[in-house]
């Protein structure tokens, strides 16, 4: 059996040999060059070889009805008849569909025949399924699901809690949206305004499985995983990632791991012209018009606690911890004083770091902060611990601004979240 978790943390290997489990992390929501909005370099290449630096052992490959990027996808090596491999990284069949009330929907499917069969039934409900790699139907969530059911495909709300295109922007429950087919609903994606102690407020939620994915349309390593799932696995392969979402066969999700909420852009109820930020009172008291006389926009915070049925997360036994991080591009630029985290410097000190602990999940997550101390500045590797600490400073987001982090000075720091806590490589063609 290959190992999948580049991990030089020897508990883990001894728990995969004595009983039989392997540890992946998976990023199940991206997109092509064939999306609107996305990179060029968005191609299976380019992502097969900056997900195993994150330490990202499989993808969804999302788009993946649009003809042009299944062409790509099919010269990828075949592993199964739902899973795929481009080098060391494997790749599943997902995409990623807008239907009524411009919900967005996620779907993972077990194979080239059920995404074209997929395909072919909803051709005639779409004006633009060979244009664009998120394609809009004119369907409801309910017919949606129902043929996803059909070909075995597993359905679910993307980024749930945007109030754009998000389930709960439009509808007031699973139910209003997928109707009959409510109980084959089995993941909801939280997006980057949201997670699990927000998430679980809600009832209706807690039988689901949560997933954190990047939704990235660039293939840089800011962007690739800065949100991702590990799961509990027998393999890295379609089958056994369903039967993680699922929860079956012991098979389960052990970690979700993605931003502080709070840096999310859309965190925070906001002025979408000036960001002013407003609580939910002020803003309903001003009829959501801000100062300067443009629309204020619901955050994602304030959306959740209208729609809450515990003012604190009542988390069921299956939920796994939630751990906050950011990108270590991103932890780097905070670190040595950078503007952003496309720069010479943090290119070469990111690659050092990857280079010598061989991803960056292992030196986020995995390894022993000693260790990273004997191989960086004392200033990044301080950073990391911070964050591994959960304390940082974060400037919520709102309005379509992402939040700011600063690092803690002294007595600044603050908690902030309410979870647990090869090569040298070159990042300047991303």
């Amino acid at each position: 059996m290959a190992k999948l978790i580049y991990s030089v943390n020897t508990k883990i290997e001894l728990y995969i040999s004595i009983w039989g489990f392997m540890l992946i992390n998976a990023d199940l929501h991206i997109h092509s060059r064939f999306s609107a909005a996305t990179s060029e370099k968005m191609t299976i290449q380019n992502i097969a070889f900056v997900a195993p630096l994150k330490g990202i052992d499989i993808v969804g490959t999302g788009d993946c009805l649009h003809s042009g990027w299944m062409e790509e996808i099919k010269r990828c090596e075949v592993v199964d008849e739902g899973t795929f491999k481009f080098d060391k990284t494997r790749f599943i069949l997902s995409c990623e569909i807008e239907a009524h009330k411009r919900v967005h929907h996620l779907l993972y499917f077990p194979s080239f025949s059920a995404a074209e069969d997929f395909k072919e039934r909803i051709r005639s409900k779409s004006k633009n399924l060979e244009t664009d790699g998120r394609p809009n139907v004119d369907m409801s969530g309910e017919e949606l699901a129902e043929i996803a059911r059909d070909v075995d495909a597993l359905v679910g709300p993307a980024h749930a809690f945007t109030p754009y295109t998000a389930i709960y922007a439009s509808f007031n429950s699973l139910k209003e949206c997928y109707g009959d087919l409510t109980d084959y609903i089995s993941f909801v994606e939280l997006g980057l305004s949201a997670d699990t102690d927000f998430a679980d407020k809600i009832q209706e939620l807690h039988r689901l499985t949560f997933l954190t994915n990047s939704d990235c349309h660039s293939p840089h390593p800011a962007r690739v995983a800065r949100e991702f799932n590990r799961f509990e696995v027998n393999d890295a392969t379609f089958n056994e990632i369903k039967k993680a979402i699922l929860r079956t066969g012991g098979n389960k999700p052990l970690l979700n791991v993605g931003l502080p909420p709070q840096e999310g852009k859309y965190h925070e109820s906001a002025c979408r012209s000036c960001y002013t930020h407003y609580t939910l009172e002020e803003a309903q008291r001003r009829r959501w018009k801000c100062s300067c006389g443009k629309r204020i926009k619901k955050g994602v915070k304030d959306r959740i606690n209208e729609r809450a049925d515990f003012p604190e997360p009542q988390h069921p036994d299956h939920r796994p911890p939630y751990v906050h991080l950011i990108p270590m591009t991103e932890i780097i630029t905070k670190a040595v004083g950078q503007q952003n985290p496309f720069t010479q410097t943090v290119n070469r000190r990111w690659s050092e770091l990857v280079s010598i602990f061989k991803s960056e999940i292992n030196v986020l997550l995995d390894c022993e902060i000693e260790d990273i101390a004997k191989a960086t500045a004392p200033a990044i590797t301080e950073a990391i611990q911070a964050f591994r600490e959960k304390k940082v400073i974060i400037h919520p987001g709102g309005g379509g601004q992402y939040g700011r982090i600063e690092l803690p000075t002294n007595e600044e720091a603050i908690e902030v979240s309410y979870g647990p806590k090869d090569t040298q490589t070159s990042l300047s063609d991303y």
